[in-house]
């Protein structure tokens, strides 16, 4: 129950805003450490007290040797019973209520719960960057630090709060009890703290910077590694294992390099904390020595001085580690802002609204883009598309055909111009809006690596089995299904399809992507290569349930193989980002400019013939 009630303090799915983190580092941890301040605050005073509770244990035993030294023994209860009880109190209950409250707010909360929270926050702000995002970085250094990232940055808040209160309750404390024995006791710690202090201005900034470094030659490497992973049919296909392993072998190298030259500094620091430590020791040690040969101190100052410096030399060496460590998670977070904190390129108006169709009208008005590029992609485009219309893009690899579909879906905003649904300026209105309300099949057909059913209720989550059913008997893909079976054993439905699909056939990926959006229902379709990846007898055998799902709505098709989009309302020929040709099959064919030529290099005579008719 105490577990539980700590360990529900804090909620990972809090509803936040949709803000950038900030890219400054203190900034960037004020972010995400303010939702939990209170905790925070709990944590400080445990912190205090607990300290104190330390510092008041060595004070004990000093006391401790001085009561039994000036009192008898057989009245030593008698006069000193009500302290040592006191003692005895703050030992075996105080001490472990504060190290417990410690433990539960550090362990059951703060350790699963916040940095649950930061990734699940990081995680929700990295899933919707632009496509451009995930295009020019690997999957799996973005995973890297959105995992490292909410570890290290709860880890180090953490071990500051620690580290913070045992230096000033330990250092202060023990120059208090220093003082009060003998105010010579204190020269050798205010020499070992200023020691101490210049040690830290030295070694800290270094420690981050090299730490920086490490992190980010390790997300590189681990970028490499799941490179080949998610790729590794490819590796397989061309006899370069040694050109990989060497690729992957320099950032193994520079991997090692960084690390080596963080731990060098790491070294250097022990060995010259051990020696400011052993100078501490020393000299309070034989201090404290020759005052009590003086009569100024007694036996018990001896106690008290000796263990008080072998604690603080025992805290200072774990103080430096906890420091190092710190700033090694410090160099951690730093690396990760670099993919956490990066602003969304592509977003939201503060009033946009939802996009509502009506009729299914597409009109691209005067639009440019060019990726950022000075030019080379699309620019001064006018295109309309009526509602109901199907319409075939045609061209060159090139030709800005796929840009056209996805400056449509806003996966990338216009440099200039406007793109219009049913009147309805794209850029004002919600992307979930706009996507919802489009359904698309490209030649590229990933799955995410979850069952069958779990990726055809990505098209509607609410739909039933019988529509699911109806889906895939109208996409052909009610056989295959049946047959597939996991490695866990699940079983049609069930069976889970591997990481993008892989345990699929390119055919069976395009039948379940083509049922997925059967299954959407979407008023505006957009067939990017759809039918691709399937043989001639299975594209015929889905042509009329894609003739059943393209009726009555608005139909954008990409084809290189133009026998399949022959049969639209109109085509539209493209080139150099420019329209060049529009018009029917027929007429375009008789017009003998870009499209013929590319007709005539394919076969495709009893879809002409098909189209004449």
């Amino acid at each position: 129950m105490i577990f539980r009630w700590f360990e529900s303090l804090i909620d990972v799915f809090a509803k936040t805003g949709a803000e950038t983190p900030p890219r400054g580092v203190w900034r960037f941890y004020w972010h995400y450490l303010r939702q939990v301040r209170g905790i925070f605050v709990a944590l400080f005073v445990v912190g205090l007290f607990g300290s104190l509770v330390e510092v008041a244990v060595f004070d004990y035993l000093g006391r401790l040797v001085d009561m039994a030294k000036d009192v008898p023994s057989d009245g030593f209860f008698r006069r000193h019973g009500s302290e040592l009880l006191w003692m005895a109190f703050v030992i075996l209950i105080a001490r472990p209520v504060l190290f417990g409250l410690h433990n539960l707010l550090v362990h059951q909360t703060l350790t699963p719960g916040l940095t649950a929270r930061i990734r699940w926050q990081q995680h929700r702000h990295v899933v919707r960057q632009s496509l451009s995002f995930f295009q020019n970085d690997y999957a799996g250094r973005v995973a890297n630090r959105v995992m490292q990232t909410g570890a290290s940055l709860r880890e180090s808040a953490v071990q500051v709060v620690d580290a913070i209160w045992h230096v000033l309750v330990y250092i202060v404390s023990s120059l208090v009890l220093f003082a009060q024995a003998d105010p010579w006791l204190m020269l050798p710690l205010l020499a070992w703290l200023v020691g101490y202090v210049a040690m830290l201005a030295y070694f800290v900034p270094r420690t981050k910077e090299r730490s920086w470094q490490a992190s980010q030659a390790r997300s590189k490497f681990m970028g490499r590694v799941v490179d080949g992973y998610t790729n590794i049919a490819t590796l397989k296909l061309f006899p370069h294992a040694e050109r990989e392993d060497a690729y992957v072998a320099e950032a193994v190298a520079e991997n090692v390099a960084k690390l080596r030259a963080m731990t060098r500094i790491t070294t250097v620091m022990d060995v010259s904390m051990t020696l400011l430590n052993g100078c501490m020791v020393v000299g309070t040690a034989g201090l404290a020595l020759w005052l009590w040969s003086q009569g100024k101190v007694s036996v018990g100052a001896i106690v008290l001085a000796t263990g008080l410096v072998v604690r603080i030399e025992n805290m200072a060496s774990w103080i430096m580690w906890v420091v190092n460590g710190i700033f090694e998670a410090i160099g951690t977070v730093q690396d990760g802002m670099q993919t956490v904190a990066e602003p969304h390129t592509v977003v939201d108006r503060e009033d946009a609204r939802p996009l509502r169709i009506t009729r299914g009208e597409v009109r691209f008005e005067n639009i440019h883009f060019h990726y950022g590029k000075r030019g080379g992609v699309i620019a001064g485009l006018d295109l309309e598309v009526r509602a109901g219309e199907r319409i075939g893009l045609v061209g060159p690899s090139g030709a800005g055909k796929s840009t056209l579909v996805n400056v449509l879906l806003r996966l990338y905003d216009l440099e200039a111009g406007r793109i219009l649904i049913d009147g309805q300026d794209i850029a004002a209105v919600t992307q979930e809006s706009l996507r919802g309300q489009i359904g698309v099949v490209t030649q590229d057909t990933s799955l995410l690596h979850r069952s069958i059913r779990d990726n055809l209720l990505y098209g509607r989550p609410d739909a039933g089995q019988e529509a699911l059913e109806a889906a895939v008997r109208n996409a052909r893909a009610e056989g295959f299904i049946a047959t597939l079976v996991d490695g866990e054993g699940h079983t049609g439905y069930e069976a889970m399809v591997g990481e993008r699909g892989v345990k699929l056939s390119g055919g069976q990926r395009q039948r379940v992507a083509i049922a997925r959006v059967l299954l959407k229902d979407a008023p505006i379709l957009l067939l990017d290569e759809a039918t691709s990846a399937l043989d001639s007898e299975v594209e015929a055998a889905i042509q009329d349930s894609l003739d059943t799902l393209m009726e009555g709505k608005t139909v954008i098709a990409i084809a290189h193989r133009l026998s399949t989009i022959a049969r639209m309302d109109r085509l539209v020929v493209m080139d150099q980002g420019r329209i060049i040709e529009t018009g029917t099959h027929a007429e375009l064919v008789a017009r003998d400019g870009l499209y013929a030529r590319l007709w005539r290099r394919q076969t495709g005579g009893f879809v002409a013939a098909d189209a004449d008719a």
